[in-house]
């Protein structure tokens, strides 16, 4: 059923637990429900912002506008045949949830994937991945509502073009498309990604290896790395690890030897954004409300009524410093509003 407030609280909205307020928000559990409201009320020149699960977000300030909260759910089996399954799944359901739901079924392809927050529609967005696995590898097409023309509209893989940690809609088409469902294609045949960071090596604890102990294995690295959101406020990886090209990643290399990197092409290479961060002494260092975490330089905490504002600054802060040291520029992986 569709609700609209006023003067709403965001804080249970946001994975860093940062209290801020919409002036309006909208919740719906429908396509019906958004493309009705749309066609009552002409938003495109106003003040808006699409909210999934938060956990990408970073509010610094009080939102002075609409905010769309998608509520849709459900899980349906649109084609199956002996070796592939395709999956039409609604935006709210929880990521995690999703991924055991598939887990249970043997349905693979996502299960690198355990554990990472958010809710499904926000998957394509980012693209997320995690383990030498990124969701564009499953996604077949993603439904939306087009908040100009107020009717639906479905994407095909090409159209999303997808790359690192991004997609079309977080560019041309951020905040253009309210996405309502993601259709994913697994395999019935598992086809295991093991060799990616400290998997391999968990593995050989267990006498097999099948997608249930997969997921464990992922969920039990995560965990102990990463911090629970809902304990200390935090949105994950806040930054993307830098893809630079292969002579400069050569010449950083010489001079640190210890340097993580990953060749993706001839031409280009990954570093390890964590690594950077923690060689510039932010590791463990916490600034009143907020800090680094002290098990992963990658994750910045609220460690209880931090602002939007000061995440913001610690984050600016390390960008500089890294800059400074090894002249590479670090992107956020987190939306500041």
């Amino acid at each position: 059923m569709a609700e609209l407030y006023e003067n709403y609280s965001l804080k249970k909205h946001n994975t860093f637990g940062i209290e801020a307020s919409a002036k309006y928000f909208f919740e719906f559990e429908s396509q019906n429900e958004i493309c009705d409201f749309l066609d009552k009320n002409n938003i495109v020149d106003t003040n808006y912002l699409i909210l999934g699960g938060g956990s990408n977000m970073l509010f610094t300030e009080d939102f002075d506008g609409l905010v769309l909260y998608p509520c849709i759910k459900g899980i349906e089996i649109l084609e199956e045949d002996e070796n592939t399954v395709l999956l039409r799944v609604g935006c709210k359901e929880d990521w995690d949830e999703f991924v055991a739901w598939c887990v249970e079924r043997n349905y693979s392809g996502i299960e690198n994937l355990s554990l990472i927050p958010g809710v499904v529609g926000a998957s394509p967005v980012q693209n997320i991945g995690a383990y030498g696995v990124e969701v564009q590898e499953v996604i077949e097409k993603v439904e939306a509502v087009s908040i100009e023309s107020r009717s639906p509209v479905t994407f095909n893989k090409l159209h999303c073009e997808f790359d690192y940690r991004n997609s079309v809609f977080k560019n041309e088409y951020k905040n253009l498309f309210i996405i309502t469902h993601v259709q994913f294609r697994l395999q019935k045949q598992a086809q295991f990604k093991v060799h990616y960071g400290a998997i391999s090596e968990e593995l050989e604890n267990y006498n097999e290896v099948n997608l249930k102990i997969i997921r464990e294995v992922i969920i039990k690295i995560r965990e102990s790395k990463l911090p629970n959101h809902e304990v200390l406020g935090n949105a994950g990886s806040f930054f993307k690890n830098p893809i630079v090209e292969k002579e400069q990643a050569d010449k950083l290399k010489a001079k640190f030897e210890a340097m993580p990197t990953y060749e993706i092409s001839d031409f280009e290479t990954k570093i390890a954004a964590g690594w950077l961060i923690e060689q510039c002494g932010w590791k463990g260092k916490q600034i009143g409300n907020v800090g680094v975490h002290n098990d992963q330089a990658l994750v910045l905490v609220n460690y209880g009524n931090a602002k939007g504002y000061e995440v913001l600054k610690l984050a600016n802060d390390i960008r500089k410093s890294v800059l400074f040291k090894f002249g590479i520029k670090l992107e956020m992986e987190v939306n500041a509003i």
